[in-house]
C-alpha cells in the first residue's frame, strides 16, 4: 500500500541519467531548483489542494493499468479515491476502504504506511531534504506541449525507488506528470490532469463514514 500512495505523488522515468559525478546534494543543479523553488512558493500559498489525476501502474508480467484518481489535502488532512479504494485521515486517525471486500482498516494516523502520500505539494519538500541529488536532464514534448524534464535520484541506496522524475510545463511552470521506476521493476506514472487550489472542505469530508457503505466490516487496528 506504501508504494501506491507514495507514488500518487511521485514517479519516474527517463532516457538521461543524472551523472555519476553527482553524489551528494551540493551537487544540485541550481536551474533545477529555481524551477523547484517556484513551484514550492506558490504550491505554499495554497490553503487546500484538490487535484484531479490518472494513475498509469505497470508491474511486471501484468497487462498496464489505470486508475482515475482525486486526492484533497488540506493541512495534516486528506481524502484520496482511486477506483478499488479510498483513503480517509482527519489527522488524528486514516481509514483505507478496499471496495472489492467492502472493508475498512483503521489506524492511528502516525502508525499506518497511509500517512506517507505525498501530493505534489509534499513532494517538493523532497528537494529540500538533502535526500536526493536533482536535476534538469532534458526539455522533451509531453502530450505535444514542451516541459522541463527534472530528474531525482536518492543518494539512500536502500531506497525503495530507483530514481524519480518531475515534468514541468515550460508555459505555465505547472506540475504536470511525475513518473517512478522501482527497484522491484515496477513502473508508475502520474498525469495530472487539474490542480483545484483553496477550496472550502468541511471536516466530515476527510473522516469515513460507516453509514454510506452498508454491510461494510471494520477492522479496527487504532492503539486507543
Amino acid at each position: 500500500m506504501r508504494n501506491i500512495l507514495t507514488i500518487l505523488f511521485l514517479a519516474l522515468t527517463s532516457s538521461v541519467v543524472i551523472g555519476q559525478s553527482m553524489t551528494s546534494a551540493a551537487d544540485n543543479d541550481p536551474a533545477a531548483k529555481k524551477i523547484l523553488d517556484k513551484l514550492k512558493k506558490e504550491y505554499d500559498t495554497y490553503q487546500s489542494m484538490e487535484v484531479d489525476f490518472d494513475l498509469i501502474l505497470e508491474l511486471p508480467g501484468q497487462e498496464s493499468e489505470t486508475q482515475k484518481g482525486l486526492v484533497i489535502q488540506q493541512d495534516e488532512k486528506f481524502k484520496l479515491q482511486l477506483d478499488d479504494r479510498s483513503i480517509y485521515s482527519d489527522g488524528e486517525y486514516v481509514w483505507l476502504y478496499v471496495k472489492k471486500n467492502n472493508e475498512v482498516q483503521i489506524n492511528d494516523a502516525d502508525m499506518g504506511d497511509e500517512a506517507n502520500m505525498l501530493s505534489p505539494k509534499d513532494m517538493l519538500k523532497l528537494y529540500e531534504s538533502g535526500e536526493f541529488v536533482y536535476a534538469i536532464t532534458a526539455e522533451p514534448l509531453l502530450d505535444g506541449k514542451k516541459v522541463t524534464q527534472i530528474e531525482f535520484k536518492p543518494l539512500d541506496r536502500d531506497s525503495e525507488f530507483s530514481k524519480m522524475t518531475l515534468y514541468v510545463s515550460k508555459k505555465t511552470s505547472e506540475m504536470v506528470q511525475m513518473k517512478v521506476f522501482s527497484k522491484d521493476g515496477g513502473r508508475y506514472t502520474l498525469k495530472i490532469n487539474d490542480i483545484a487550489a483553496n477550496g472550502k472542505y468541511s471536516p466530515e469530508v476527510f473522516r469515513f463514514d460507516e453509514s454510506l457503505f452498508p454491510g461494510v466490516h471494520i477492522e479496527d487496528l487504532r492503539i486507543d
